[in-house]
């Protein structure tokens, strides 16, 4: 499996587990720093239809503006919050990860394994010293 790509925030300790976790299985993603290159509101509109998500389960609240915006007042749509995230990527929650097995927001961290092909991961170790074990379900 070699297409995969994580939206990846590096100060975020669930985004370098997951990116840590990719990498224990011997895969290296195409490591997109949102902060530093936030998608487009048509790539937004992507990452949410394939992972089946709304834009307001995307939206990150703590440590973002997103209460000085008032972004829990449903009076925005989604395109408006599309914008936010687009002017402070900040709000958007993390990590995304694209495989050719799916998209998902991997939060917990070890949710990245439903994308990952067939096989069982040794034991890895997060950054906290929490062991991650492999049952090796997959998604199908």
């Amino acid at each position: 499996m070699t297409d995969i790509t994580i939206f990846h925030n590096p100060a975020c300790g669930t985004s370098r587990n997951v990116l840590g976790l990719l990498r224990h299985a011997g895969l290296e993603p195409t490591v997109v720093e949102y902060l530093k290159t936030p998608p487009t509101q048509a790539q937004l509109k992507q990452l949410l239809a394939d992972a089946g998500l709304s834009v307001r389960e995307l939206l990150r609240e703590k440590g973002t503006p997103y209460a000085e915006l008032d972004l829990a007042n449903p009076k925005w749509s989604d395109d408006e919050l599309l914008d936010f995230i687009g002017q402070h990527p900040v709000l958007l929650n993390r990590p995304l990860v694209v495989t050719p097995l799916g998209t998902k927001l991997c939060r917990p961290s070890e949710a990245v394994l439903e994308l990952l092909p067939v096989g069982r991961l040794a034991p890895f170790t997060k950054e906290d010293g929490e062991v991650v074990e492999d049952s090796g379900a997959r998604r199908t």
